[in-house]
């Protein structure tokens, strides 16, 4: 199958478009450079020119804090850049895959939300993600949209300065004595090779609808800290914190646990609990640690 990836540079993108190449499938990744979302000409050129027959969209603009000050280029990327992206898949008759977000829901279930929960962002990122979101699934009707949680990968962030939360902790670790985390907030952090295996698996599938997408468990950013200096064997005191003690810009879901239902139900869920996949995360950081070193 020739898939296009939109976003292809990014944390997650990088993996998708080496999941489907070892799947055997034929990839045209594009980035910034090439197409601007949020136009439709320049979607429309660029998606012509690659002639793909499935669409995978995992480029977006995910900074938070610059999602809240100008919510209108949140909503012409995130939103309006799907429409764009879904309405080109329509009139080519092909499936589009959004990867959305859990920053959809406002954290208040305090239970695993499921895909049928009433969404209720809480953030300008938020609203722009679920605009995204009903803009796909209204389109067109073979859509898949895929919502991540706490995501991590070998791929540096550039919305967070290049470093994901294993390798903050890391760093800090090597510059102090004490670090504290919250220990309020609770997520199930999830690698970017896993929800690429499962991108790849649902795009084969023809099972179009709206999935969660993480793994198994829950932890507060406290235990997942701790999971990691455990595993490596870091020398540095971890101490509890309160989410006041970090105010935050943006309001923020203090509980944004998915639960995978959708994907249980078609018997595909390919994902492990989020301990093992931390472990299998820096066993491949430890194999390849001059790599990880320059890209960061």
């Amino acid at each position: 199958m020739k898939v296009t990836i939109i976003g292809a540079n990014g944390q997650l993108g990088r993996d998708v478009c080496d999941a489907f190449t070892q799947n055997g499938d034929e990839i045209v990744g594009l980035t910034h450079a090439d197409l601007e979302l949020s136009s439709a000409e320049s979607v429309d050129t660029a998606l012509a020119a690659a002639n793909p027959q499935m669409i995978v969209n995992t480029a977006a603009m995910h900074h938070v804090d610059q999602c809240q000050t100008d919510p209108v280029a949140a909503l012409m990327v995130n939103a309006m850049g799907a429409r764009n992206v879904a309405e080109w898949a329509r009139r080519a008759d092909i499936p589009v895959m959004y990867i959305s977000t859990d920053y959809i829901f406002d954290g208040k279930k305090g239970l695993p939300y499921v895909e049928t929960d009433a969404a209720s962002p809480l953030n300008a990122y938020g609203i722009s993600k679920l605009a995204g979101e009903h803009f796909t699934t209204a389109t067109t009707g073979k859509h898949f949209v895929v919502r991540v949680s706490a995501i991590y990968g070998r791929q540096p962030c550039r919305a967070k300065g290049g470093l994901n939360f294993v390798e903050l902790m890391l760093k800090l670790a090597q510059e102090r004595t004490e670090v504290r985390v919250v220990d309020e907030e609770f997520v199930s952090p999830t690698p970017t090779v896993q929800i690429a295996e499962q991108v790849v698996a649902l795009t084969h599938s023809k099972r179009y609808g709206v999935y969660h997408a993480t793994t198994e468990g829950q932890c507060s950013w406290y235990e997942f800290a701790r999971e990691i200096f455990d595993c490596t064997g870091a020398k540095v005191r971890l101490e509890r914190a309160r989410a006041s003690e970090f105010p935050a810009k943006v309001p923020r879901p203090s509980y944004s646990v998915l639960e995978n239902r959708a994907l249980k139900a078609a018997q595909m869920n390919v994902y492990t609990h989020w301990r093992e996949a931390l472990h299998g995360y820096l066993a491949g950081r430890a194999q390849a640690q001059p790599a990880f070193s320059s890209a960061i």
